[in-house]
């Protein structure tokens, strides 16, 4: 790769730290170019997967002011750049990785904040912004029918 590659390299995934609320780390040895694809989708569309060289990755998130996670960035590594809901690409990491067990999730950061691999799989199981909207509706529901006298049997 030629200097002025590995700057305009460096400069992207500098950008995509900064752009991002969260980043997680992956090593994706064994995976074949189907299952990084379909690995892409189920992350959603918030959520960027890129295949990452460790040295330009340690330099760009220095210029970004991440720190913490240089031990991570060691064999072949990928970085989801989440800029949507971080539970959701949790999720879709976690999942994945259950269904195809090459993909390895080494670790993240969200909000400053190291993540080890316990902690993302504690992330994924957590509910999402969207199923934390619903559940505060239905919340609010059952709320309003307790208050009404109304038992939620009746309704259900």
């Amino acid at each position: 790769m030629a200097r002025a590659d590995k700057a305009a390299a460096v400069a992207e995934i500098t950008e995509e730290f900064r752009a991002s609320n969260a980043a997680v780390l992956t090593e994706y040895r064994g995976l074949t170019v189907g299952q990084l694809k379909e690995l892409r989708r189920s992350l959603g569309p918030d959520t960027t997967y890129a295949v990452v060289k460790n040295t330009l990755s340690k330099i760009a998130a220095k210029d970004a002011g991440v720190e913490g996670f240089d031990s991570l960035l060691q064999g072949p590594t990928a970085i989801a750049f989440i800029k949507g809901d971080p539970v959701t690409a949790a999720k879709g990491l976690d999942t994945f990785a259950k269904e195809n067990p090459l993909l390895v999730i080494k670790g993240g950061i969200m909000d400053g904040n190291i993540l080890t691999a316990d902690d993302l799989k504690k992330l994924a199981k957590l509910e999402s912004r969207e199923g934390d909207q619903g559940l505060g509706y239905a919340y609010k529901v059952l709320a309003v029918h307790r208050d009404a006298g109304i038992h939620a049997d009746q309704w259900l």
